[in-house]
């Protein structure tokens, strides 16, 4: 099955978790689907002069797909631009289990389809969570490479479904 659009999961819901007391196995998600970012730090690790913040400007949910999007393309960036002379961590790990209920389509789908009844739906991704002012990705550069950061960080909040600010420490 393709995969849905971010603006479907973007907002934030609340996790289900079902706690069973006699038999704790059970108080798990079942089939958690494997992880999508492959890597949280690129660069090398080193003294740099600045530090630069993606910070999240809404509460949503940011799918694992999208992160390792925006990380592929700010890696390639900075690599071009500044080699191995950067230390990027993402901050954040996808937790939250997102569900979906396939629907039906085509022709005669109407005989077979449930409507709303049993629509909890299977596991079908993974996401963070995020919080207005919450740091999502971390970039350490020198100082005389800020633009480039800035840039590289503006090309991975384009790939997040949430809108984003850049701060930046000294």
């Amino acid at each position: 099955m393709a995969l849905r659009p971010g603006r479907t999961v973007r907002r934030p819901e609340r996790p289900y978790t079902r706690v069973s007391k006699k038999v704790p196995r059970k108080s798990y998600v079942v089939g958690v689907p494997p992880l999508k970012t492959h890597l949280f730090e690129m660069g090398t690790l080193k003294e740099y002069d600045v530090t630069l913040y993606l910070v999240s400007k809404q509460n949503a949910q940011i799918r694992d797909n999208a992160i390792e999007a925006g990380r592929i393309v700010a890696h390639k960036f900075l690599e071009s631009n500044l080699g191995s002379n950067y230390f990027m961590k993402i901050l954040t790990y996808p937790h939250h289990v997102l569900r979906e209920k396939p629907i039906a389509t085509g022709a005669g789908a109407d005989r077979y389809s449930q409507g709303m009844r049993l629509s909890f739906g299977k596991p079908a991704g993974r996401a963070v969570q995020a919080t207005v002012g919450q740091r999502l990705v971390e970039l350490r550069i020198n100082k005389e490479n800020l633009e480039i950061g800035k840039k590289a960080l503006k090309k991975f909040g384009s790939k997040l479904s949430a809108t984003t600010r850049i701060d930046v420490v000294e």
